[in-house]
């Protein structure tokens, strides 16, 4: 009995000692845990320091700590440059031709706003302490550097290159030009239909616009008098054209006929032949005897002008074609469609050279800017501008989301948009900033609903803007000559 009592206490003082120890090794790694936990909070603290704006912390210790963290775990695998790239790029800057002087001065004068702002930046990396590999002094370069040490390693100054980490010049922002704001001027009716289609003659003097009513009217623009009326579509004439080199008007129509009127005699003298369903928008080429149309047939198709043959016929589109634009320069023909994509066509070739596809609904109306090489393309979800020739995206232009029908851009760089629900947009060509928005006046007697813009052009100063609308008037507005610029705004 005495023997099994002390065989029980031994064993009860050695449970206690494990437990003893168990729990002092509790106790240390819950102080381990504390102090990782401490630091790793005051390393995050000093990572984010500017995000608290704590006149007591270090700005420059947080900047030097977020530079350290980037470097180690995102570059820290490419800090040497391989042997190979490091003796092509001395030779590309060995065989590059010194800057003439003219050069060189353009340089001195250039602006040092990028300078000044990267001196802080440069000055943090070159403090950081670089960690130690086995590499020898001659064996690599480190890939990242600032300007400076770039420089030191080529020799010269040159301009070329620049660290990973020297921070880019920001993005300029640009300020709108000032544009004065337009008001009515005139409102001309005569057609018994919607107005669907507008041409201004090369010499300014009077405007041709066609409708649902079948026909072509011929306006004087000085007095918005009526001055000839041409019948011969049997449907809705949907698009126009003046020649600049002819006395030529083309015309075609949801009647599927594309017609080409003498002005001298006032008749039809060409009919073009070939399209499967209604025409809705036509282009003359500027410098070429060309004529392009496209339709609901899903085709742009290119005719010779005198000979009446079919000289493209330019596939691709899914739906309908609903604008089409020529001008001189690649690409020569551009293309909007109702599937939502636009197509940059080479006209020589008779194929897509490209094809943009940011639009996500119906691509209703395009314009070209007449002085620079570029355009915009309307849709209910945004009015973009694009540069040519590769169709590169430029910006959006903000404003009232609606069914954009016409497009026109004047020399001055005003980019007018009309809606389904006659929304009027202004819109500055370079910065995209809409710095007019208007409804039309819809004609008394009108239906709410017969308030949509269908086309629009402005004349050959760029000082009228003509649109054809759905309440079947043509209105005329002219920029206010009263208006006043603000000068802490605009440029």
């Amino acid at each position: 009995m005495v023997a099994s009592t002390k065989t029980k206490r031994r064993a009860a003082d050695v449970s206690n000692e494990q437990n003893n120890d168990a729990s002092t090794k509790d106790i240390t790694s819950i102080d381990t845990m504390e102090a990782l936990l401490a630091g790793s909070a005051k390393r995050t603290r000093m990572l984010f320091t500017t995000s608290y704006s704590q006149a007591a912390m270090d700005e420059q210790t947080s900047q030097r700590a977020k530079l350290m963290s980037k470097v180690n775990d995102e570059y820290n695998d490419v800090r040497t440059l391989p042997e190979a790239l490091i003796r092509q790029q001395k030779e590309a800057l060995k065989a590059k031709q010194k800057p003439t002087p003219a050069t060189k001065t353009t340089i001195e004068e250039a602006p040092t706003d990028e300078a000044d702002s990267n001196s802080s930046v440069q000055q943090l990396i070159d403090t950081l302490p670089e960690k130690t590999s086995g590499l020898n002094a001659g064996e690599g370069v480190v890939a990242l550097r600032s300007k400076e040490q770039f420089s030191d390693l080529f020799g010269g100054d040159t301009l070329a290159g620049g660290g990973s980490l020297v921070r880019r010049a920001r993005a300029k922002t640009i300020r709108p030009v000032w544009h004065a704001p337009w008001k009515l001027m005139r409102v001309i009716s005569g057609h018994l239909g919607w107005v669907r289609a507008l041409a201004v003659e090369p010499g300014n003097k009077w405007f041709a616009t066609g409708a649902g009513d079948r026909t072509i009217k011929i306006w004087d623009l000085a007095s918005g008098t009526l001055k000839l009326s041409l019948t011969g579509h049997i449907s809705t004439v949907r698009g126009l054209a003046v020649s600049d080199r002819h006395p030529y008007l083309f015309s075609c129509g949801e009647d599927k006929m594309v017609k080409c009127w003498d002005l001298e005699q006032n008749k039809v003298i060409r009919h073009y032949h070939g399209h499967l369903s209604g025409v809705y928008s036509l282009s003359l080429h500027p410098t070429l005897d060309v004529l392009v149309t496209s339709g609901r047939d899903a085709t742009a198709r290119v005719w010779d002008m005198r000979t009446k043959q079919a000289i493209h016929v330019l596939t691709g589109h899914t739906s309908t074609v609903s604008d089409v634009k020529c001008q001189e320069a690649d690409p020569q023909v551009i293309t909007g469609s109702m599937d939502s994509t636009i197509r940059l066509w080479d006209l020589a070739a008779g194929k897509t050279m490209g094809v943009l596809t940011h639009h996500k609904k119906s691509v209703r109306a395009l314009a070209i800017h007449p002085t620079e090489f570029g355009f915009v393309s309307g849709s209910a979800d945004n009015i973009k501008g694009w540069k040519c020739p590769e169709g590169t995206f430029i910006q959006n232009y903000g404003g009232r989301k609606s069914i954009i029908n016409t497009l026109s851009i004047n020399p001055d760089g005003v980019v007018f948009s009309g809606g389904d629900d006659g929304s009027m947009g202004f819109h500055d060509w370079r910065s995209g900033y809409n710095f007019q928005s208007m409804e039309t006046t819809v004609q008394p007697g009108s239906l709410d609903a017969e308030a949509g813009i269908f086309a629009s052009t402005f004349d050959r100063t760029g000082l009228r803007l003509i649109t054809g609308e759905a309440d079947k008037t043509i209105k005329i507005y002219k920029e206010d000559e009263n208006a006043v610029k603000d000068e802490d705004f605009y440029q």
